[in-house]
């Protein structure tokens, strides 16, 4: 009987974006971009011409599509699935609708226990199956050397919308909750930990090499609140996913929270703008890799200011390995193309590795 061939290992491990998630020195430093598919592309808004946003995110391969168009227009080093935070939130018993004005609105929000109690568990994935096929066909359609992100809200993103009922300045009925009745904030905490962990390991078993777990609204919170009422839950999550697959943990908002938001958890801690680099990375420690931070507004700049803002975080990078190139938040909608294609490439050219 003839020995099976050995599996042949996939072209994305050893790429610059994998290599640098497990801090191994690579060619060049890899660079990706928050929301690098969206509004300020022609492209994109010829989509949204014919359908809303949530029926984009519903339809596999238009998303597969608007996705694969932007990583072939800017050639960064990684795609991300596209697909929005909150319709996880759907199958839990959560009325979600995104609205032109008003953005994405949660009709039912929950504000006392009894309004946990009618959370639903999430079980399994049917109803997030749109998803995961768009996992599936974005990987079909990307070159093999580039490795597939998937990604998820974390816990308290998930919990602030669900209980404020959409986007809010201050916060008030989640902060309400978690200091009047801690029983009921962490019941719901606990139920979206689970939900986000099986969606992630979901988009691993589609075919995501990476997952990033978004928690874009928790630099609202202090310390002490992140220690007591996030912390446990977020780390939970990162626990649960499989090995194989480095966990980006990304918050913003609040650099006071970097040594907590490192000590939940993940392969890589993704920083904002609002902290230095070095500052950054000295406080999580080198034995972690580091994503970040350039702030997207710089990206309405001249090209000689985003090339010069790039050297400046090159040289907080200093050389060392694991280091990814990201914006501090997502691509703003008014973002000249060319001008995030100018920084795509200044990153290639600057973090070229002898």
């Amino acid at each position: 009987m003839m020995p099976n061939p050995p599996s042949r290992r996939p072209a994305w491990e050893d790429s610059p974006f994998m290599k640098a998630a497990r801090r191994e020195p690579a060619d060049r430093v890899p660079v990706w971009l928050m929301r690098q598919a969206g509004r300020y592309m022609a492209e994109y808004r010829a989509v949204r011409e014919k359908t809303s946003f949530l029926e984009l995110c519903k339809n596999p391969e238009l998303s597969a599509e608007v996705m694969l168009t932007a990583v072939e227009k800017l050639g960064v080093d990684a795609a991300i699935l596209f697909a929005d935070l909150l319709p996880i939130l759907e199958p839990m018993g959560l009325d979600l609708e995104f609205t032109a004005n008003e953005g994405p609105v949660i009709h039912n929000p929950i504000r006392q226990a009894k309004d946990v109690d009618r959370v639903r568990e999430l079980t399994g994935l049917e109803r997030l199956d749109f998803v995961l096929q768009a996992v599936r066909q974005t990987r079909e359609g990307l070159d093999e050397c580039l490795p597939l992100i998937g990604f998820a809200g974390a816990p308290f993103t998930l919990a602030s919308y669900a209980v404020e009922g959409g986007s809010s300045r201050t916060y008030r009925h989640v902060k309400v909750l978690m200091y009047t009745d801690p029983p009921a904030w962490h019941s719901l905490m606990e139920r979206l930990a689970r939900a986000v962990s099986i969606y992630l390991n979901g988009q691993i078993a589609a075919g995501a090499q990476v997952v990033q777990l978004f928690d874009s609204w928790v630099g609202c919170l202090g310390p002490d609140d992140y220690r007591r009422y996030v912390l446990p839950h977020t780390r939970a999550v990162i626990e649960s996913i499989a090995p194989a697959a480095p966990v980006i943990h990304f918050a913003t908002g609040n650099p006071a929270l970097v040594p907590l938001i490192n000590e939940a958890g993940g392969a890589v801690i993704g920083v904002d703008w609002r902290v230095r680099l070095d500052d950054a990375w000295r406080t999580i420690g080198y034995g972690k890799a580091i994503q970040g931070n350039l702030d997207p507004v710089v990206l309405l700049a001249s090209h000689s200011e985003i090339r010069r803002r790039v050297r400046e975080i090159l040289d907080q990078v200093a050389g060392r390995p694991g280091y990814i190139f990201n914006l501090g938040h997502g691509i703003l909608p008014q973002t000249p193309v060319e001008n995030v294609i100018a920084l795509v490439d200044a990153v290639h050219e600057m973090g070229e590795r002898a």
